[in-house]
């Protein structure tokens, strides 16, 4: 594993006008390229993940698991925007020396999956052998393929879409809302509006989850006459954990470019740039999932020319795809006929 940084010495122009100058991506590398450049696997992550993918999907990651790092070249990088390395909010404006701060750009993406693609090329990566991305990750996956037909010859989409929805559009601005609540949200400060970033958190992990995950893992046991509910206490404690390792402003940035997902922009209509994609396709959905319902998957594998589909069982909706990995790694290994090691489903020996 390595974390890197690619430094772009160019303006990047926006979807939405204006554009981006001398961005960089941090990104980490598992295995190695081959002489060819045609075993790499590029994983996009989501919202408020991280390039380091061994972190959030350790299952999924390492010799004979689905992303085999002793067949392939694995790389995720940090999206545009965040905060873990690549240009984002609290970067240095290469125009005024100071940070961003509110005067970042808004980012598409569109904006992000050319900033990605520029790393592809500067690493000497041919036709990507999967790309792979759930929620806002598969949204940059899904937009590459609809813009590169080329780039990549598998791709699986996980709870994700091809057009954020109302509702989902709705959820993002209640938090942004609670963000904009934060008296220090307007300071220039890399903790401004700390405290409304936790509440927003607390509305997301409404969306993330489901009520039978909160019955079954927030349940008191008994009564608390002093209020101290286990659910109430999971919330506070949600938005303390993302308060300590994100900051509002990338929150405020990776939402609204959520929000701002259509892949039929440009492209005359959804159905018309989906009907673009050229890889061998997977769609994922999660059966409890609300935040982008299994119909938004249906409908993906329904425009996108001879696309699977694939519905998961579980209770831990929107984050199913992060947790049910062993049913993930089934899906794809089946339908897409991804080579498996040997080893991967014998059990282990004691």
């Amino acid at each position: 594993m390595h974390l890197q940084h690619f430094k772009y010495p160019h303006p990047l122009p926006l979807q939405n006008g204006g554009e981006l100058q001398n961005f960089e991506l941090a990104y980490f590398t598992w295995g190695t390229l081959n002489a060819e450049g045609t075993n790499a696997i590029w994983v996009c992550h989501a919202l408020t993940g991280s390039a380091n993918v061994e972190e959030w999907w350790s299952e999924l990651i390492g010799p004979g698991k689905l992303l085999d790092t002793d067949r392939y070249f694995i790389i995720c990088a940090n999206t545009p925007g965040s905060c873990y390395g690549s240009t984002g909010p609290l970067s240095i404006s290469p125009v005024t020396y100071a940070p961003y701060y509110h005067s970042f750009p808004l980012l598409t993406n569109h904006d992000v999956v050319t900033a990605f693609d520029l790393l592809r090329k500067e690493l000497g990566i041919g036709r990507l052998s999967l790309l792979i991305g759930g929620s806002l990750g598969g949204q940059q996956a899904l937009q590459w393929a609809v813009k590169k037909p080329e780039v990549a010859e598998r791709l699986v989409l996980l709870a994700t879409n091809a057009r954020h929805s109302p509702w989902g559009i709705a959820f993002n601005e209640t938090q942004r809302m609670a963000i904009a609540s934060d008296m220090t949200w307007k300071l220039n400060s890399p903790k401004a509006g700390l405290q409304g970033l936790k509440t927003a958190r607390g509305i997301a992990m409404l969306s993330y989850r489901t009520y039978q995950v909160y019955e079954k893992k927030q349940q008191d046991q008994e009564p608390r006459p002093d209020n101290g509910f286990r659910a109430a206490e999971y919330q506070q404690y949600q938005g303390e954990k993302l308060a300590a390792r994100f900051n509002a402003f990338s929150y405020w940035i990776l939402s609204k470019m959520m929000d701002a997902h259509d892949v039929g922009r440009g492209y005359g209509s959804v159905v018309e740039a989906l009907a673009r994609v050229k890889a061998q396709t997977l769609v994922i959905g999660i059966d409890s999932d609300l935040l982008f319902p299994p119909s938004e998957q249906e409908y993906l594998s329904e425009h996108i020319p001879d696309a699977s589909f694939r519905l998961i069982s579980s209770v831990y909706g929107h984050d199913g795809f992060l947790v049910e990995t062993e049913a993930v790694q089934q899906a794809v290994r089946e339908v897409l006929k991804f080579p498996q090691a040997k080893t991967f489903y014998q059990p282990t020996l004691k």
